[in-house]
């Protein structure tokens, strides 16, 4: 069965990708890293049919930016040999993702268009759920339906199979894409 996993991404990067017009635009290429600032997807445990929701915690909430199934995960060095041009021209296309030291490429269809409009409600953000070899954990520092601090969400985690369920509805809302 496959897994579902949140990504933490930066105000810098949502702002960067508003402004240069990717809001609306399926997500389809995403980059990981030896470093915390873009952790490795291989090393959180995703495989080829898991779901990837890219989030943001602005404004004391958390933000669900899409959601992407993984087709493949590639070393950075050597996707450009591996791709078919069309594939290779998306991760050109996706430039903005790369940031710092890239070591994994995560390619896959097209999943739902990147948007910047869907805070996770404050009851579902209550009870959010991760999971992980020692067992399962909420999200930290929730107070009155507000996300406190943002540490808990830093990295890529696995989600319990209900909160899966629930943020990928989420994520396949439609909306128009607000301000960034």
């Amino acid at each position: 069965m496959p897994n579902s996993y949140t990504t933490l991404w930066t105000n810098d990067l949502c702002r960067t990708l508003f402004r240069e017009g990717y809001a609306g635009e399926r997500l389809t290429v995403l980059f990981g890293g030896p470093h915390q600032s873009l952790p490795s997807f291989t090393s959180a445990g995703v495989r080829p049919g898991d779901v990837i929701h890219p989030v943001r915690v602005f404004r004391k909430r958390l933000w669900v930016l899409g959601a992407m199934e993984v087709g493949r995960v590639l070393d950075h060095d050597t996707a450009g040999e591996e791709l078919a041009v069309e594939d290779y021209l998306r991760l050109v296309h996706w430039r903005p993702l790369r940031s710092g030291c890239v070591s994994e490429v995560v390619v896959g269809p097209p999943g739902t268009p990147l948007t910047f409009d869907r805070p996770v409600p404050p009851d579902l953000l209550t009870r959010l759920t991760y999971r992980s070899r020692r067992g399962e954990r909420r999200i930290k520092h929730v107070v009155d339906g507000e996300l406190r601090r943002a540490v808990s969400v830093h990295g890529i985690y696995r989600l319990a199979p209900e909160s899966a369920r629930e943020l990928g509805e989420l994520a396949r809302e439609s909306g128009a894409c607000a301000v960034a």
